[in-house]
Protein backbone atom coordinates (compact mmCIF):
# COMPACT_ATOMS: atom_id res chain seq x y z
CA UNK A 1 0.00 0.00 0.00
CA UNK A 2 3.05 2.31 0.06
CA UNK A 3 2.13 3.65 -3.38
CA UNK A 4 -0.90 5.45 -1.94
CA UNK A 5 1.40 7.75 0.05
CA UNK A 6 3.36 10.67 -1.35
CA UNK A 7 6.58 12.23 -0.06
CA UNK A 8 6.40 15.99 0.15
CA UNK A 9 9.63 17.93 -0.17
CA UNK A 10 9.15 21.17 1.72
CA UNK A 11 11.93 23.43 3.03
CA UNK A 12 13.89 21.27 5.47
CA UNK A 13 17.63 21.77 5.71
CA UNK A 14 19.41 19.40 8.10
CA UNK A 15 22.91 18.02 8.48
CA UNK A 16 24.10 20.04 5.51
CA UNK A 17 21.82 18.33 3.03
CA UNK A 18 19.64 20.27 0.56
CA UNK A 19 15.88 20.31 1.01
CA UNK A 20 15.33 18.26 -2.14
CA UNK A 21 17.08 15.24 -0.58
CA UNK A 22 15.02 14.89 2.59
CA UNK A 23 11.25 14.45 2.62
CA UNK A 24 9.68 16.45 5.44
CA UNK A 25 6.20 14.98 5.39
CA UNK A 26 4.28 12.05 3.99
CA UNK A 27 0.72 12.46 2.77
CA UNK A 28 -1.93 9.92 1.89
CA UNK A 29 -3.02 10.31 -1.73
CA UNK A 30 -6.62 9.36 -0.91
CA UNK A 31 -6.85 12.17 1.64
CA UNK A 32 -5.64 14.70 -0.94
CA UNK A 33 -8.91 14.15 -2.80
CA UNK A 34 -10.70 16.07 -0.05
CA UNK A 35 -10.37 19.82 -0.64
CA UNK A 36 -11.68 20.51 2.86
CA UNK A 37 -8.88 18.55 4.54
CA UNK A 38 -5.19 19.02 5.30
CA UNK A 39 -2.98 16.36 6.88
CA UNK A 40 0.61 15.17 7.14
CA UNK A 41 2.84 12.58 8.75
CA UNK A 42 6.08 14.36 9.58
CA UNK A 43 9.49 12.75 9.19
CA UNK A 44 12.80 13.23 10.97
CA UNK A 45 13.78 16.31 9.01
CA UNK A 46 10.85 18.66 9.33
CA UNK A 47 12.64 22.01 9.27
CA UNK A 48 10.12 24.72 9.97
CA UNK A 49 7.12 22.64 8.93
CA UNK A 50 5.98 21.75 12.46
CA UNK A 51 6.37 25.31 13.67
CA UNK A 52 4.24 26.51 10.75
CA UNK A 53 1.58 23.84 11.39
CA UNK A 54 1.09 23.63 15.18
CA UNK A 55 -1.25 20.89 16.34
CA UNK A 56 -3.26 20.30 19.47
CA UNK A 57 -1.93 17.17 21.18
CA UNK A 58 -2.47 15.18 24.38
CA UNK A 59 -0.14 13.92 27.09
CA UNK A 60 0.01 10.43 25.67
CA UNK A 61 -0.22 7.55 28.15
CA UNK A 62 -0.74 4.43 25.98
CA UNK A 63 -4.45 4.23 26.71
CA UNK A 64 -7.73 4.08 24.80
CA UNK A 65 -8.89 7.49 26.03
CA UNK A 66 -10.37 9.74 23.34
CA UNK A 67 -11.03 13.48 23.69
CA UNK A 68 -13.00 15.96 21.62
CA UNK A 69 -10.85 18.97 20.76
CA UNK A 70 -13.36 21.67 21.66
CA UNK A 71 -11.96 24.06 24.27
CA UNK A 72 -8.75 22.12 24.90
CA UNK A 73 -5.27 23.60 25.06
CA UNK A 74 -2.18 21.71 23.96
CA UNK A 75 -1.34 18.74 26.22
CA UNK A 76 -4.09 19.68 28.65
CA UNK A 77 -5.43 16.12 28.96
CA UNK A 78 -3.98 12.63 29.22
CA UNK A 79 -5.10 10.30 26.45
CA UNK A 80 -4.20 8.88 23.07
CA UNK A 81 -6.76 10.03 20.51
CA UNK A 82 -8.34 13.32 19.56
CA UNK A 83 -11.43 13.93 17.45
CA UNK A 84 -12.67 17.20 15.97
CA UNK A 85 -15.18 18.76 13.63
CA UNK A 86 -13.88 22.29 14.15
CA UNK A 87 -12.72 24.07 11.01
CA UNK A 88 -9.14 25.27 11.43
CA UNK A 89 -8.34 23.20 14.56
CA UNK A 90 -5.40 20.95 13.75
CA UNK A 91 -5.09 17.87 15.96
CA UNK A 92 -2.17 15.49 16.14
CA UNK A 93 -0.21 12.72 17.83
CA UNK A 94 3.50 12.26 18.51
CA UNK A 95 5.21 8.98 17.66
CA UNK A 96 8.62 7.35 17.39
CA UNK A 97 7.68 3.69 16.61
CA UNK A 98 4.01 3.56 17.65
CA UNK A 99 1.40 3.67 14.90
CA UNK A 100 0.00 7.11 14.00
CA UNK A 101 -3.51 6.87 12.55
CA UNK A 102 -5.36 9.75 10.92
CA UNK A 103 -9.08 9.36 10.21
CA UNK A 104 -11.34 11.47 7.99
CA UNK A 105 -15.10 11.30 7.59
CA UNK A 106 -16.01 12.13 4.01
CA UNK A 107 -19.65 12.87 4.93
CA UNK A 108 -19.52 14.88 8.18
CA UNK A 109 -15.95 16.17 7.68
CA UNK A 110 -15.01 15.13 11.20
CA UNK A 111 -11.42 14.01 11.77
CA UNK A 112 -9.37 12.05 14.30
CA UNK A 113 -5.74 11.53 15.25
CA UNK A 114 -4.80 8.32 17.07
CA UNK A 115 -1.62 7.15 18.83
CA UNK A 116 -1.48 3.34 18.94
CA UNK A 117 1.37 1.70 20.79
CA UNK A 118 1.04 -1.94 21.78
CA UNK A 119 -0.92 -1.10 24.94
CA UNK A 120 -3.27 1.22 23.08
CA UNK A 121 -3.65 -1.40 20.38
CA UNK A 122 -4.48 -4.06 22.97
CA UNK A 123 -7.15 -1.75 24.41
CA UNK A 124 -8.49 -0.97 20.89
CA UNK A 125 -7.81 2.78 20.88
CA UNK A 126 -8.55 3.01 17.15
CA UNK A 127 -11.98 1.46 17.66
CA UNK A 128 -12.60 3.83 20.56
CA UNK A 129 -11.89 6.77 18.25
CA UNK A 130 -14.33 5.47 15.64
CA UNK A 131 -17.00 4.97 18.30
CA UNK A 132 -16.40 8.45 19.73
CA UNK A 133 -16.75 10.00 16.26
CA UNK A 134 -20.03 8.13 15.85
CA UNK A 135 -21.32 9.32 19.22
CA UNK A 136 -20.18 12.94 18.95
CA UNK A 137 -20.58 13.71 15.26
CA UNK A 138 -22.89 11.06 13.85
CA UNK A 139 -20.09 9.51 11.83
CA UNK A 140 -20.74 6.17 10.14
CA UNK A 141 -17.82 3.74 9.90
CA UNK A 142 -18.55 3.14 6.21
CA UNK A 143 -17.85 6.85 5.54
CA UNK A 144 -14.44 6.85 7.21
CA UNK A 145 -10.99 6.77 5.66
CA UNK A 146 -8.01 5.82 7.85
CA UNK A 147 -4.33 6.35 7.06
CA UNK A 148 -1.51 4.74 9.03
CA UNK A 149 1.87 6.43 8.92
CA UNK A 150 5.47 5.45 9.64
CA UNK A 151 5.80 2.93 12.49
CA UNK A 152 8.05 0.11 13.58
CA UNK A 153 7.31 -2.91 11.43
CA UNK A 154 7.19 -6.64 12.03
CA UNK A 155 10.73 -7.01 10.70
CA UNK A 156 12.13 -5.01 13.62
CA UNK A 157 9.57 -5.35 16.40
CA UNK A 158 10.32 -8.35 18.60
CA UNK A 159 8.14 -8.45 21.71
CA UNK A 160 7.99 -10.60 24.82
CA UNK A 161 5.43 -12.94 26.31
CA UNK A 162 3.32 -10.20 27.95
CA UNK A 163 2.75 -8.39 24.67
CA UNK A 164 2.13 -11.65 22.82
CA UNK A 165 -0.60 -12.59 25.32
CA UNK A 166 -2.27 -9.18 25.06
CA UNK A 167 -2.27 -9.07 21.26
CA UNK A 168 -2.94 -12.77 20.55
CA UNK A 169 -6.74 -12.24 20.18
CA UNK A 170 -6.04 -10.11 17.12
CA UNK A 171 -4.00 -12.88 15.49
CA UNK A 172 -5.99 -16.13 15.60
CA UNK A 173 -3.56 -17.60 13.08
CA UNK A 174 -0.80 -17.62 15.71
CA UNK A 175 -0.20 -21.12 17.09
CA UNK A 176 -1.59 -21.62 20.58
CA UNK A 177 1.14 -21.78 23.19
CA UNK A 178 0.75 -22.60 26.86
CA UNK A 179 3.74 -20.38 27.64
CA UNK A 180 4.14 -17.87 24.82
CA UNK A 181 7.63 -16.65 24.11
CA UNK A 182 9.04 -13.88 22.00
CA UNK A 183 7.52 -13.06 18.64
CA UNK A 184 7.80 -10.44 15.92
CA UNK A 185 4.67 -8.31 16.02
CA UNK A 186 2.96 -6.53 13.12
CA UNK A 187 1.46 -3.61 15.02
CA UNK A 188 0.20 -1.93 11.87
CA UNK A 189 -1.69 -5.05 10.80
CA UNK A 190 -3.19 -5.31 14.29
CA UNK A 191 -4.61 -1.80 13.94
CA UNK A 192 -5.80 -2.47 10.41
CA UNK A 193 -7.81 -5.39 11.78
CA UNK A 194 -9.19 -3.26 14.61
CA UNK A 195 -10.33 -0.56 12.19
CA UNK A 196 -11.91 -3.13 9.91
CA UNK A 197 -13.71 -4.77 12.83
CA UNK A 198 -14.97 -1.30 13.79
CA UNK A 199 -16.64 -1.06 10.39
CA UNK A 200 -14.09 0.83 8.29
CA UNK A 201 -13.93 -0.63 4.78
CA UNK A 202 -10.71 -2.51 4.03
CA UNK A 203 -10.36 -0.49 0.82
CA UNK A 204 -10.36 2.72 2.88
CA UNK A 205 -7.55 1.76 5.25
CA UNK A 206 -4.23 2.99 3.89
CA UNK A 207 -0.72 2.09 5.04
CA UNK A 208 2.43 3.99 4.10
CA UNK A 209 4.53 0.84 4.52
CA UNK A 210 7.48 2.68 6.09
CA UNK A 211 9.48 1.33 9.04
CA UNK A 212 10.77 3.82 11.60
CA UNK A 213 13.49 1.44 12.81
CA UNK A 214 14.77 0.54 9.32
CA UNK A 215 15.09 4.09 8.05
CA UNK A 216 17.16 6.18 10.50
CA UNK A 217 17.80 8.83 7.86
CA UNK A 218 14.08 9.57 7.64
CA UNK A 219 12.45 8.66 10.96
CA UNK A 220 12.94 8.69 14.71
CA UNK A 221 12.75 5.34 16.51
CA UNK A 222 12.51 4.88 20.26
CA UNK A 223 13.72 1.29 20.01
CA UNK A 224 16.73 2.29 17.94
CA UNK A 225 17.57 5.48 19.88
CA UNK A 226 16.09 5.08 23.38
CA UNK A 227 18.26 7.79 24.91
CA UNK A 228 17.16 10.52 22.49
CA UNK A 229 14.57 9.27 20.03
CA UNK A 230 12.85 12.52 19.06
CA UNK A 231 9.25 12.47 17.91
CA UNK A 232 7.38 12.79 14.63
CA UNK A 233 4.02 14.55 14.61
CA UNK A 234 1.10 13.31 12.52
CA UNK A 235 -1.70 15.83 12.22
CA UNK A 236 -5.01 16.47 10.50
CA UNK A 237 -7.35 19.45 10.21
CA UNK A 238 -10.67 20.30 8.65
CA UNK A 239 -9.72 23.47 6.79
CA UNK A 240 -13.18 24.37 5.46
CA UNK A 241 -16.72 24.18 6.82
Amino acid sequence: MADVFLERFVPAHSEGQPASVLPSVLQCAAFLEFEWLDHAFSARHTGDWLAAHPALTLRQIHSNLVFRSDGLSDRQCEGDALISNEAGRRIGVRTADCVPILIADERTRAVAAVHAGWRGTASRVARAAVEKMTFEFGSRPEDLHAAMGPAIRECCYEVGAEVVRELAPLFPEWPAEEKPGKRHLDLVEANRRILHEAGVSASRIYDCGRCTYCEPEFFFSYRREPANPGRMVSSIVRVAA
